[in-house]
């Protein structure tokens, strides 16, 4: 398994000690260093190759967002404040996300598998493709983080604070919202069709503008979504 280097620069004692606590929980993450202002992340950048830095804003001597403006070939950057005002320009400054405090550890981990993501996009899938190098995210299921690869999943339910992800071998529960799991999963070919259902579009055996049948279960089309659907599906099969 690939691991991310990551820095961790944060003044608070307390937020540093959670977010620590979150990295060590992950797998692909090896925290190098903790920084308690950007002077020292600063010489931290010149010591070691770092993929990943998590980054306050508000910290002493050089704040967070002007730290980022001093790098000429910045490392992957979450931002994690208790202000969500600077969050407009964190995204232009291209950050990969930006968590606001106190930062939940689904929501944490929704923005680590972005790292994966990015990865993964830039890797052309081929019939020769080996395992470890399928696209895949985590997903943490009873204190365990799971790994799903992206090309099993055949649909996604949604069982209020949880979700279900259903592939042909298996079904894992785990606890986040479907709107954080159809953004980690925008731009991999699959469709939100009902507000409890995601599915992987390559994954469908036939569909009609009320339902949409893969590996035997009838999965409906929302109402409020069956315009959107249809015209992607019928896109997909015009383009075929």
């Amino acid at each position: 398994m690939h691991q991310y280097s990551c820095i961790l620069v944060e003044d608070e004692p307390i937020a540093a000690e959670v977010l620590e606590d979150y990295i060590n929980q992950v797998p692909f993450l090896q925290l190098k260093k903790k920084c308690s202002d950007a002077i020292y992340a600063l010489e931290t950048l010149q010591e070691e190759d770092v993929d990943l830095i998590f980054l306050d804003i508000h910290l002493p001597k050089l704040k967070g967002l002007d730290f980022i403006k001093t790098l000429k070939h910045p490392p992957k950057i979450i931002i994690t404040s208790a202000y969500q005002e600077y969050a407009l320009q964190g995204y232009e400054l291209n950050v990969l996300d930006y968590l606001l405090k106190p930062v939940e550890f689904s929501r944490f981990l929704m923005a680590v598998n972005k790292l994966k993501q990015q990865d993964n996009a830039k890797t052309i899938s081929t019939a020769h493709t080996k395992p470890e190098d399928r696209s895949h995210l985590f997903f943490n299921v009873n204190k365990k983080h799971v790994k799903i690869y992206l090309d099993d999943i055949l649909y996604i339910e949604s069982l209020r604070e949880y979700v279900k992800i259903t592939t042909k071998e298996k079904s894992i529960l785990t606890k986040i919202q479907l709107g954080e799991i159809e953004e980690m999963l925008a731009r991999n070919n699959f469709l939100r069709v009902h507000r409890s259902f995601i599915i992987s579009k390559s994954k469908i055996e036939s569909f009609s503008p009320a339902e949409i049948e893969i590996n035997g279960v009838q999965i409906p089309i929302g109402r409020n979504y069956k315009e959107w659907v249809m015209a992607s599906l019928q896109n997909a099969t015009q383009n075929k």
